[in-house]
C-alpha cells in the first residue's frame, strides 16, 4: 500500500509544515496532502491557518518525489476554470506531481465569513460538484470549449500550459450515496473516504452499483482511505502523542473515525481490512505542530501490509 501525509495546517506555522512535508520527502511516503480552509475546522475557528493551494505551490519546488493534493478542494471557492489552472501550475512546479483534489464544501461558516456563496443545499453543491468537475477535465485534457450550464459558463475556454503528466488525476472526497459516489464513479480518477469498515463496506457497494450503471471499472479507480495514525511502540504512549497535538488544537479528538495509534504491527492489523476491500492508499491526517517519529517510521506499517 502506498502512504499520504495530510497535514494539517491550522495552528502552524509554514516552517513547521515545510519541514514535516521535507520529512515525508525524504522518507517513505508517496504523497503529501493538506486541507481547503480559510477558517480552522477543529477547535476555535479563530485559529491561525494556512491556504491550501499556496503551501502545495511552495513545496513544488522544494520536494522531489511526493505527489502534492489538497485533501480536499472546496468546490464553491473557485470557478473551475481556476481551479484547473492552479492545479496546471502545481503540476508544472512540482514537475508532474500534482492531484486535483475536489469536494462539494461543507463548512458554512467560512462561507459566511467571507461571503462566498454556498448554496440553498448540500445536493446543490454537489450538483454544481459534478458539472465543474466535468470542466475541469476537459480544460485539463486540452480542450478549447463553450459551455452553457445550470451553473457555469464558458466561452472559448482554453488551459494553457497543459500540465506536465498525460493526465492530471482528479480526486474527488465524499462518500454521499446518491450524488457524490455517482460524479466519483462517472469522473474521477481517484477517490477519498473514511470511517468504519462497515461504513466503508457500505460506501464501497453503493459505487460499484453507479460504476455498474455508467459502465466504469473501478479497477482504474484508486481507492483511498484516511486516519488518524500515530506510531509508538507502546499504545498508551501514542495515545500520550496524539493528546499533546489535539491539545495544541483546542480539540480532544479528530472526530468521528477510527483513530489508529499503537506499534507498527497494530496499525497494520486495523488496515488490513480496508485494504481487502480494495484501497490501495493511506491517507493519514496528522495534525500540527505534527509527530517526526510517524513520519519517520510509516515504512514499518508498509513492510508488514507487504508481507
Amino acid at each position: 500500500m502506498r502512504f499520504g501525509l495530510q497535514l494539517w495546517p491550522q495552528s502552524t506555522d509554514w516552517p513547521g509544515f515545510r519541514d514535516a512535508a521535507l520529512a515525508a520527502d525524504a522518507g517513505s511516503w508517496d504523497s503529501v496532502w493538506t486541507w481547503d480552509h480559510l477558517l480552522a475546522i477543529f477547535g476555535p475557528w479563530e485559529q491561525p491557518i494556512l491556504e491550501g493551494w499556496s503551501v502545495l505551490a511552495a513545496l513544488g519546488p522544494l520536494t522531489t518525489r511526493i505527489r502534492l493534493g489538497l485533501m480536499v478542494g472546496a468546490n464553491t471557492f473557485r470557478n473551475p476554470g481556476i481551479t484547473a489552472k492552479l492545479a496546471t501550475t502545481l503540476d508544472q512546479l512540482s514537475g508532474g506531481r500534482a492531484v486535483l483534489g475536489i469536494g462539494g464544501a461543507w463548512f458554512d461558516r467560512e462561507h459566511e465569513a467571507f461571503g462566498i456563496e454556498f448554496g440553498a443545499s448540500p445536493g446543490e453543491r454537489l450538483d454544481w460538484l459534478d458539472e465543474s468537475v466535468m470542466l475541469m477535465r476537459r480544460l485539463l485534457d486540452g480542450e478549447r470549449f463553450d459551455h452553457s450550464g445550470p451553473r457555469y459558463t464558458f466561452r472559448d475556454a482554453v488551459c494553457e500550459p497543459r500540465p506536465v503528466q498525460a493526465r492530471l488525476p482528479i480526486l474527488i472526497g465524499g462518500s454521499g450515496r446518491r450524488k457524490t459516489l455517482r460524479t466519483v464513479a462517472q469522473r474521477a480518477d481517484a477517490w477519498n473516504t473514511s470511517g468504519t469498515i462497515e461504513e466503508v463496506r457500505d460506501a464501497l457497494a453503493a459505487l460499484t452499483d453507479h460504476a455498474e450503471a455508467v459502465g466504469r471499472d473501478l479497477a482504474t479507480l484508486e481507492k483511498t482511505i484516511s486516519f488518524p495514525v500515530i506510531l509508538r511502540d507502546r499504545p498508551e504512549d501514542a495515545k500520550a502523542r496524539m493528546d499533546e497535538l489535539m491539545a495544541n488544537n483546542g480539540v480532544n479528538d479528530m472526530g468521528d473515525v477510527p483513530h489508529l495509534l499503537g506499534s507498527p504491527d497494530e496499525v497494520a492489523d486495523a488496515i488490513r481490512p480496508y485494504r481487502d476491500l480494495g484501497f490501495e492508499t493511506v491517507i493519514v491526517r496528522m495534525a500540527a505542530p505534527y509527530d517526526h517519529e510517524t513520519i519517520e517510521r510509516i515504512g514499518e506499517v508498509a513492510e508488514r501490509l507487504a508481507r
